[in-house]
């Protein structure tokens, strides 16, 4: 049976796209497509729940991911990390940024091919970041491409997440898709606030768990 019980009451990485979740869901055998609905839900009042939030309060709980992740990263020698959309109320990794590449730690972000709608993850400093129609912010084209064993993390972002490190996104698939061209030998680890930790995320065959959990109030190794 199905369960996916919210943690809190109820009273947008990843991109600003059609979501493929809503596509063709009448071709689906009756469980994904329940699956996809439920999903479909958690998306809509997790966008809304964490709208709720003031930035203010987001700033301080992204402040205690990005302490909560220091010590995680303390061997890494380079990470994939992403530009938050502010207006999104995103989890802030950008102070993040800031503290790793002060130890000489090489910075990827998720930047998609126009032509292909692949995301892979590209070395950039944080001031050559643009947004280029997706959303957020991305390294300019030419920047270096990270192949498989160049990451030693990636960091993801999530709308909502559960106990074995399965994920919500937006729906667009990009992190499924890429997340297993550098994992392994890179670690995955998500990372979002609290309250968007709960029971369980409805799987599709095509959802790719990760391996940590972080969030402003816990540090959990996925159950797998």
């Amino acid at each position: 049976m199905l369960t996916c019980y919210l943690h809190v009451t109820f009273p947008v990485l990843w991109p600003p796209r059609a979501m493929p979740d809503e596509k063709h869901s009448h071709a689906l055998a009756p469980d994904d497509f329940i699956r996809r609905k439920v999903k479909a839900e958690l998306r809509k009042r997790m966008r809304g729940l964490r709208k709720t939030h003031p930035l203010d309060v987001c700033i301080e709980r992204s402040a205690k991911i990005v302490a909560s992740l220091e010590p995680l990263l303390a061997s890494a020698r380079s990470v994939a990390v992403f530009w938050p959309i502010e207006e999104r109320h995103e989890v802030d990794l950008r102070p993040l940024d800031a503290s790793l590449r002060a130890r000489g730690v090489r910075i990827a972000y998720p930047a998609i091919d126009p032509d292909t709608g692949a995301m892979t993850f590209r070395f950039a400093d944080a001031s050559s970041l643009e947004e280029a129609g997706y959303g957020f912010r991305e390294p300019p084209k030419d920047a270096p491409q990270a192949q498989r064993g160049d990451l030693d993390v990636i960091v993801v972002p999530a709308l909502a997440v559960d106990p074995a490190g399965h994920r919500i996104g937006y729906g667009a698939g990009y992190y499924d898709r890429t997340i297993p061209a550098y994992a392994p030998p890179a670690t995955t680890i998500v990372v979002a606030y609290d309250y968007q930790l709960i029971a369980e995320v409805p799987k599709n065959e095509t959802d790719v768990a990760t391996d940590t959990i972080v969030t402003d109030a816990r540090v959990l190794r996925a159950e797998r």
